[in-house]
């Protein structure tokens, strides 16, 4: 999930928001606004329940990001990078580069999530005691209330143990612990995700049909993303399994074409060497010796109002290195793997030093897993003594 637009950083992690939070901010809003707070406690001014379910919604959505933020910050303490944060129309997602190295890191990462919003839900709940209690304002009271309960509610959900909830990582921790064996752990975690998902979905169809509610729809849309996510986990780790040992550098695309930071936006688009002869959707930007400076796409360029072209570098439009994805010729490529998005603008530029030595692209990657299940196929094969064709990949 991409982030639309970026709020900035909060202890070093970046903070992205897609589109769709406006969806499920409004509903909130709107739903209290309209719904909750009047029935509770009518005959007030239409903009004190606005104003309310405004603000309601807002510290929802900055309980969750406290929620993904305890992820972000247990992660990086225990050497796993984190990419950003995205909050989007069902929750956050925290994008991690790599896996967590052990059952206990994996432990202290997923777990630590829930627990703040359950601390969150026990803090509200005392705030809304109190306000009772000093004869505070009802709207405020009634507010906090709901905060209370939809924290604690997504304290609850998030620790059932199915992936890719964090009690799915829960579960991956504790069968990688008994086992040894983190891609049995992830495949056991991914079915009970699946399994809960298609009984929400269930759920859901039945509500919608046998009851008339709509909102029980909401119910199979997020079931059917749990079965969707969790399948792709599993197909994400045994492709993980499967690249396991190989570094960047047997996959890269050594010394690609280039594109020099000075070069005009009109020479860029109008040069048959970038044009015609190399037909590519992104190119590295390098300044002098080959230093690595970024990544520019044909998309950028051609964004440049057309008067500006003869104006305007590369270098001014290109991602800069700091913000494209990077890695270094040794790095595992499995690792690389969270990494990897659709996209000119997600190609990984591959440097040694500042010096630019290859570029990787999803395409790279599937003519290595597709080179490597061959290969082990037949291995597989000869292995067996004819028997009937290799297991594929299995964990050691």
């Amino acid at each position: 999930m991409k982030a639309t637009f970026t709020l900035g950083r909060i202890a070093g992690v970046r903070i992205g928001v897609h589109w769709s939070v406006l969806v499920i901010f409004g509903l909130i809003a709107f739903g209290l606004a309209a719904g909750r707070l009047p029935e509770a406690h009518p005959d007030r001014a239409w903009v004190a329940y606005a104003l309310a379910g405004l603000i309601t919604a807002v510290v929802f959505f900055a309980s969750l990001l406290a929620h993904e933020l305890a992820h972000a910050v247990v992660a990086r303490r225990n050497g796993v990078p984190v990419d950003d944060i995205v909050l989007w129309l069902l929750g956050g997602a925290t994008r991690m580069r790599a896996e967590a190295p052990n059952p206990g890191a994996e432990l202290r990462i997923s777990g630590v999530g829930p627990l703040v919003s359950l601390a969150l839900g026990a803090a509200f709940t005392l705030l809304t005691l109190v306000l009772v209690a000093t004869a505070g304002s009802d709207l405020v009271a009634e507010s906090v209330a709901w905060l209370a309960a939809i924290n604690i509610l997504l304290a609850v959900f998030n620790a059932i143990p199915a992936a890719p909830l964090d009690g799915g990582r829960l579960l991956r921790a504790y069968l990688w612990w008994r086992t040894g064996d983190r891609l049995r752990a992830t495949a056991g975690a991914s079915k009970a995700g699946r399994v809960f998902g298609w009984v929400l979905v269930g759920l859901g169809l039945w509500g919608f049909v046998w009851a008339a509610s709509f909102g029980a729809l909401w119910l199979s849309l997020i079931g059917w993303f749990l079965v969707v996510a969790a399948t792709e986990e599993e197909r994400q780790a045994r492709l993980r399994e499967l690249l396991s040992g190989v570094p960047v550098r047997e996959t890269m695309t050594p010394d690609p074409v280039t594109v020099p930071s000075g070069l005009t936006v009109d020479r860029f688009l109008s040069d048959p060497d970038y044009t015609d002869r190399f037909r590519h959707s992104a190119f590295p930007v390098t300044g002098e010796g080959e230093k690595a400076l970024g990544l520019v796409t044909r998309q950028r360029a051609e964004r440049v109002a057309a008067p500006a072209h003869r104006r305007t570098t590369l270098g001014e439009i290109m991602l800069p290195l700091a913000e494209a994805r990077t890695a270094r010729p040794g790095d595992a490529l499995a690792e690389l793997l969270p990494r990897l998005e659709p996209g000119a603008d997600q190609r990984v530029l591959v440097v040694e030093g500042e010096r630019l030595v290859g570029i990787v692209s999803p395409s790279d990657v599937s003519r290595t897993v597709r080179w490597l299940s061959a290969h082990r196929g037949e291995q597989g094969e000869q292995g067996d003594g004819g028997r009937g064709g290799g297991t594929g990949p299995t964990a050691p």
